[in-house]
């Protein structure tokens, strides 16, 4: 009956759809003209909502409505503006609005419009504005969609059915307003013989116990159809994957009952032995086995734990192993867990325990020292070749090798490379070296023999072979108007032999002494004290105390020290500053007279030492008389180092001053006979002689000799030149010279000249000599 009526009111709808529009236009006319004879008109429009299907399947564009108005004439114009307006929808001067594109519900359902009227020809509008709407009538044209395409849920393993997994959700997009257009209804196609879904909600459940040891995951396709009920509509599709989540219900066991194991001897404790692989159904963050021994015969030897990885036993040594001694070991291991099996569950024959036979192999160890450390002690005077004790090593393994031994660590000891047996070698001498400590080590007999080392310590015991000695070397003094009972000084004293408790230094006079004592502190001290004073404070005066220290070790030794007490004047308050008579003392130490010689040889030093200062310093005038620079002097000694060129070289000296300072001073000799100049006029030459060009041909050697040094330096060529327009300047020809020349202004040229004027001057005449 429902049914029945469902598609009556549909059919209904489809024809109000298309002729409703027309009906209610003459409805309204009726209407209105039935009430204008009684009352005013409020509005003139004759319209408020269009209807029109979605997607209709007729030639575009299709009539949805008309627009009317009491307003209307033959120059009447329609315009409407809105949402598609002159686009989607367009209206025509009669008032028909037309569609001109496939409408569909789901993209829009409802367009709201304006609606205006206008004469064509006063462009006047006749109307007010007014709002309609145009309204779409849904229609079954779209599927159910799912949210996901494939959903992913999970569940815990053996829960109990009707647990919840996930829930799926599909949505139509129809009109949920028209009946069963947008309801969904859910259902499972595909893999549905452990879970089930509600028709409605879509929450898929479990419906049976699941075990993940027997299938870890399953896979479900569901559907989503409308218009349920019927046999048309539509429908999609989804996948669901469901994965189940372990736990703890399986109980971890040996993978078999008997396990071999092979182990060297020499493992250290805490390495691995061995594993025993075991198995567990169950993932591994589940799996917690506990390991223990059956028996506990071997627990102080070995430790069976879990491996944090793999959860399989570990076997750990507590102990090291000796093949020597045991060869094979032989345990039960069993493990537990704690699960959460269910009792319909529970497997009697699952293996829980397993025998283990260890087996230990051989490995050539090293030897062993009977002892980790030796020690062993000498006194110092032993002779060379005493025996201070022995170290002894073994090869622990079934071979038995000999075993070889050596030392090192200095020249003090020597050990029996076959006995172990060590003796000294050198002297030993506590006080430089109380402890030695050494290395022995011990080696197998044989080519790649296995070695090992022990530490010995030895010590070296004391015997009474060093005297005391003073601590300091002790300068007294003592003032001479000191007091009877005054403590001149506190001396101490050592030995460099071991001092052991109750060992202590005496001190006492060799002989008494008139004026001073000697009193033992028993604490390796004693204290120097006046006895009698009355010194004379202007005599210094020296005293000497003998003092004599012995140990009592034994043999007991004694050493005697002669202490020096110098007698010194003080202020008259003696006992207030101690150190005053040492400063008087020390000031006497040297007198007046002996300062003042001192004095006197440090003033005559400094006025030799300025007297030589002064001679360098005339000498270095003397030099520059002339007005040259010392450097000038030497480079014109240079330059004269050599015969010279003759009257042609004038770079050295220009021989017309000569001649010209000699004209200037000339001065008749009375006991010379007049005779020609020796000098006469020099004429240069008019032209450039041999010594010229032989210059410029040196210069281009110079000048392209690659070989020479950078920097000017002089040349001094084998060359004398032309003859001289001066003639000989020696002195053997001046000797027969009846000149009259005086040439005693050579005297005012300086020392360069002083030679020269000796033997031309005057004096030279007066000497007896004749030139």
């Amino acid at each position: 009956m429902d049914v029945l009526l469902w598609m009556f009111c549909f059919i209904i709808s489809q024809i109000l759809a298309t002729h409703g529009i027309e009906n209610s236009r003459t409805v309204l006319r009726i209407y209105d003209n039935s009430r204008s004879i009684l009352h005013r008109h409020k509005r003139d429009w004759r319209w408020n909502t269009l209807y029109t299907d979605e997607e209709k399947k007729t030639t575009l564009p299709h009539l949805i409505g008309k627009l009317s108005s009491t307003k209307v004439n033959g120059s009447a114009r329609f315009v409407i503006e809105g949402e598609g307006a002159n686009t989607i929808f367009k209206v025509d001067d009669l008032g028909d609005i037309y569609a001109w594109k496939t409408l569909d519900r789901e993209e829009k359902s409802i367009y709201h419009l304006q609606a205006q009227i206008f004469d064509k020809k006063t462009n006047k509008q006749l109307e007010p504005t007014s709002e309609f709407e145009i309204k779409l009538n849904d229609i079954n044209d779209n599927a159910p969609r799912f949210t996901h395409n494939i959903y992913n849920g999970s569940v815990i393993e053996m829960s109990k059915p009707g647990t919840s997994v996930l829930q799926v959700i599909a949505v139509d997009p129809d009109d949920s307003s028209v009946s069963g257009h947008a309801r969904v209804m859910y259902s499972i196609i595909k893999g549905g013989e452990n879970f089930r879904i509600d028709l409605d909600t879509g929450i898929i459940t479990s419906s049976n116990v699941l075990d993940r040891e027997q299938q870890k995951s399953y896979e479900l396709v569901v559907r989503a159809k409308d218009m349920p009920g019927y046999e048309g509509g539509f429908s999609s599709t989804a996948s669901v994957i469901i994965t189940l989540e372990d736990i703890n219900d399986n109980v971890a066991t040996f993978t078999k009952k008997q396990y071999t194991i092979s182990v060297l001897e020499d493992r250290p404790i805490g390495s691995e032995a061995g594993m025993l692989q075991i198995e567990d159904k169950d993932e591994p963050q589940n799996t917690n086995p506990m390991f223990s021994f059956v028996k506990q015969d071997y627990s102080g030897l070995f430790n069976v734990v879990s491996d944090n990885i793999t959860k399989n036993a570990v076997i750990v040594l507590k102990q090291l192993l000796d093949y020597e001694k045991v060869k094979t070991y032989t345990m039960e291991v069993e493990v537990t867990e704690k699960t959460t099996v269910p009792p319909g569950k529970r497997d009697p024959q699952v293996n829980t325990r397993a025998m283990v036979f260890l087996n230990v192999l051989d490995v050539d160890e090293p030897p062993v020292f009977q002892r980790p450390s030796y020690f062993f002690s000498i006194f110092e005077n032993a002779s060379l070749g005493t025996h201070v004790g022995s170290v002894f090593a073994e090869d622990p393994d079934e071979a038995q090798k000999i075993v070889r031994y050596s030392i090192n660590g200095g020249n003090v000891f020597t050990i029996n490379r076959d006995s172990g047996s060590i003796k000294t070698s050198n002297n030993l001498d506590r006080e430089m070296n109380a402890w030695h400590n050494v290395t022995i080590t011990a080696v197998e007999d044989g080519p790649g023999g296995k070695e090992s080392t022990v530490s010995v310590f030895l010590k070296v015991l004391d015997i009474n072979d060093n005297s005391p000695e003073l601590d300091y070397e002790y300068d007294l003094f003592v003032c001479a108007n000191a007091r009877p009972g005054k403590v001149i000084q506190t001396i101490a004293a050592s030995d460099k032999d071991e001092m052991t408790n109750g060992q202590k230094l005496s001190f006492y006079l060799d002989h008494a002494h008139s004026n001073f004592s000697l009193v033992d502190n028993h604490d390796n001290t004693a204290n120097i004290t006046l006895k009698q004073g009355g010194f004379n404070p202007d005599e210094k005066k020296t005293y000497f105390l003998p003092v004599v220290i012995s140990d009592n070790g034994r043999p007991q030794l004694v050493s005697t020290y002669t202490l020096e007490i110098v007698v010194c004047g003080c202020d008259a308050n003696a006992e207030a500053e101690p150190y005053s008579c040492r400063g008087a003392y020390a000031q006497t130490g040297v007198s007046i007279h002996a300062l003042t010689v001192i004095l006197l040889c440090i003033l005559a030093i400094l006025v030799i030492t300025l007297l030589i200062v002064m001679r360098r310093k005339f000498k270095k005038d003397s030099l520059v008389t002339l007005g040259k620079s010392a450097g000038e002097i030497h480079e014109q000694l240079v330059s004269y180092d050599e015969e010279g060129g003759g009257e042609m070289d004038t770079n050295g000296y220009d021989v017309s001053v000569l001649n010209s300072v000699r004209r200037s001073s000339m001065r008749p000799r009375p006991e010379a006979q007049p005779g020609p100049c020796l000098y006469a006029t020099v004429q240069k030459p008019a032209a450039k002689g041999d010594m010229a060009v032989m210059i410029e041909v040196k210069k281009d050697e110079a000048d392209h000799d690659r070989d020479g040094i950078p920097y000017d330096t002089l040349h001094i060529y084998g060359y004398e030149g032309s003859e001289s327009l001066a003639g000989s300047l020696s002195s053997l020809e001046s000797a027969s010279s009846d000149s009259d020349q005086d040439y005693d202004f050579l005297n005012d040229w300086g020392p360069r000249f002083k030679t020269l004027a000796e033997l031309y001057g005057v004096d030279g005449a007066e000497n007896g000599y004749e030139y």
